[in-house]
């Protein structure tokens, strides 16, 4: 697995409420922060102070190996009820893309949430840089760390959706 290669990691569960009630969870840009991952602050920048295309947001993230940094992101696609999906950008570009997808089903609703290392480098690339020949394993490592991180948010609204 190489970082040019962009590699995506991708989260789906489903959780007991309509889709509107999740889409009010997962359209909150404060939603990681309370499940206890690498985004320990995240603040609206700019005029517009919600999803939609256009908006730009400011994480602050924490990492035992890649220290403290922050990001800017901007919301870059949203179909109203169904998916949102914003950039990250690092010093050479878009160094990530996340988004949110909110899908009736069945039963509840299905909410996925997937995240896209690259075009550009990031912190990751400069633990590749000191050991490319580990590229594959530390690339590897920090999907795992990205699915873990859905996982949690994921859990955290379907416990939500379980309390409403």
């Amino acid at each position: 697995m190489r970082y040019r290669d962009c590699p995506t990691i991708e989260v789906t569960e489903r959780v007991p409420a309509d889709p509107a009630t999740v889409w009010a969870l997962v359209t909150d840009i404060e939603l990681p922060v309370r499940c206890a991952g690498e985004l320990a602050e995240v603040e609206w920048i700019g005029p517009i102070d919600r999803v939609e295309v256009g908006a730009r947001f400011r994480g602050r993230n924490s990492h035992p190996a890649l220290g403290t940094w922050e990001t800017e992101c901007e919301i870059v696609e949203m179909e109203p009820g169904r998916r949102w999906v914003w950039n990250v950008f690092g010093p050479d570009g878009v160094s990530a893309t996340w988004g949110f997808e909110v899908d009736p089903a069945r039963e509840g609703t299905l909410v996925r949430q997937w995240a896209k290392l690259g075009p550009g480098p990031s912190g990751l690339s400069l633990a590749i840089a000191a050991k490319p020949e580990l590229e594959g394993r530390i690339v590897a490592r920090r999907l795992v760390e990205w699915a873990d991180s859905m996982r949690a948010n994921l859990a955290w609204v379907g416990a939500q959706c379980t309390t409403e």
